[in-house]
């Protein structure tokens, strides 16, 4: 099963949202209806990055990643270069 790690901007706060999942098309939708407590108090977003991965399990050690990361100009360069060059 394939994986996807993504970055979400919040229109409302300007933040950013690391996430992964198996299915973004649905996970999106969770997102915009507010299904998760976070994103229900700081949406609507927009999906700014997405990657995709041969498992889930490689695609959360990336979510992981780059939420211990902790800056958001560290996103914003992945995002403008389109791509995650971490490997595990």
């Amino acid at each position: 099963m394939n994986g996807i790690a993504y970055i979400l901007h919040s229109f409302k706060t300007g933040r950013f949202y690391v996430g992964s999942t198996n299915n973004l098309s649905r996970r999106l939708e969770e997102h915009q209806k507010g299904k998760t407590k976070y994103t229900r108090e700081t949406g609507p977003y927009e999906l700014v990055f997405s990657q995709r991965y041969e498992s889930l399990t490689e695609a959360r050690k990336i979510e992981s990643w780059l939420k211990a990361q902790k800056s958001s100009e560290f996103l914003e360069r992945i995002i403008r270069e389109g791509r995650i060059e971490k490997k595990f």
